[in-house]
């Protein structure tokens, strides 16, 4: 069966040619404005909702929720009508509603202190999928709006080009969120990069970083030896003149490793030759990797040596580490595995 988020307003018009036109509008409305399932849309008739639910089902079941952080941060844990998995965080703040959703089940790019990396690959995810997840995570918020959506989850965005973008259009044009509240986190396709740029709209791009010199990243981030940094540099430069939007660079502080004065100095030199935005997260503890995070002292020097080279930082706010919802702890994936995942977008070459 297919979700009712993979139809567009157009298909739902078809769909329902048979119904007086306001019914489309209604179907839209409840589903779009107000996230609701097919089953709750009690503006049509009981009837026709029955006849809805029957031929569109959701994508989602869930098989775990935890929360931490006060009730603050949840985790679901969803089954997917194959038997694969994903995971999704909702993060409530004072000021906003966060939703960490998943593009793929697993992930392909290996990077070793990644829960999800360890854990392997199993397949791409639908755009019904991930707009379900986003949707979840509206009625989950309720009564806060839900304002920002970051594909930080399980997989790498733009290995799964064309759902990313189909869902960022699609939640900008249909749900109406501000481009500028998506963000979409990469380990650096690089053509991905550039293609995205193109697409007109702009979102915020975080690129997972971590290393600023070829020798030390390749053994963190796999991606690296086909992207190396010059490539991702120039993808970032092309975003910037593109978009006009800056990139920021997510950098996860591992001791000894990529917190030494020396990676400080090549991590400057890279984000003030971009103007780039520096995002640090303490690392978060992943049983395939048991290599310390910084200390929080340690965190705090580089966080103040970046701000002396002018550069513009913050720490990120580690929430959900107690249930492995932080950034690199999803990792509840069945059927996981290593295999190739094509990189390459099928667009035009720049």
């Amino acid at each position: 069966m297919t979700s009712p988020y993979e139809f567009t307003k157009e298909q739902w018009g078809s769909r329902l040619s048979e119904h007086p036109r306001f019914r489309t509008d209604q179907v839209w409305r409840g589903l779009w404005n107000e996230a609701r399932e097919l089953s709750d849309i009690t503006s049509i008739p009981r009837s026709l909702r029955e006849e809805l639910v029957e031929e569109f089902a959701s994508s989602l079941s869930i098989v775990s929720h935890v929360e931490s952080d006060g009730g603050s941060t949840s985790k679901w844990a969803f089954l997917l009508p194959d038997g694969a998995t994903v995971e999704t965080v909702l993060m409530l703040y004072e000021d906003r509603a966060t939703v960490c959703v998943s593009s793929q089940a697993g992930c392909a790019m290996g990077c070793t202190f990644c829960a999800t990396g360890q854990a392997g690959f199993t397949r791409h995810l639908s755009p019904g999928e991930v707009l379900e997840q986003v949707m979840f995570a509206v009625r989950a918020a309720a009564p806060r709006r839900l304002s920002n959506v970051v594909f930080m989850g399980m997989g790498e965005p733009l290995a799964n080009y064309s759902v990313t973008s189909a869902v960022l259009r699609r939640l900008h044009q249909d749900r109406g969120m501000s481009a500028r509240h998506l963000t979409v986190s990469t380990v650096g396709v690089a053509p991905a990069i550039e293609r995205l740029a193109r697409e007109g709209l702009p979102v915020t791009l975080a690129v997972s970083l971590h290393a600023a010199n070829d020798e030390t990243r390749s053994e963190l981030v796999p991606l690296n030896r086909r992207y190396p940094i010059a490539r991702l540099r120039e993808a970032c430069q092309y975003w910037i003149e593109t978009t006009g939007r800056r990139v920021s660079f997510e950098w996860a502080l591992i001791d000894g490793v990529n917190d030494t004065d020396r990676a400080l100095g090549e991590l400057s030199a890279l984000a003030w030759d971009l103007k780039a935005h520096v995002n640090l997260i303490p690392l978060n503890p992943t049983p395939g990797y048991l290599v310390r995070g910084s200390s929080k002292e340690r965190v705090r020097e580089f966080r103040d040596g970046l701000r002396e080279s002018g550069i513009a930082v913050s720490i990120r706010d580690t929430r959900g580490r107690s249930i492995a919802a932080a950034c690199g702890q999803l990792a509840y994936v069945t059927d996981g595995r290593r295999r190739a995942v094509s990189l390459r977008p099928r667009a035009e070459s720049r």
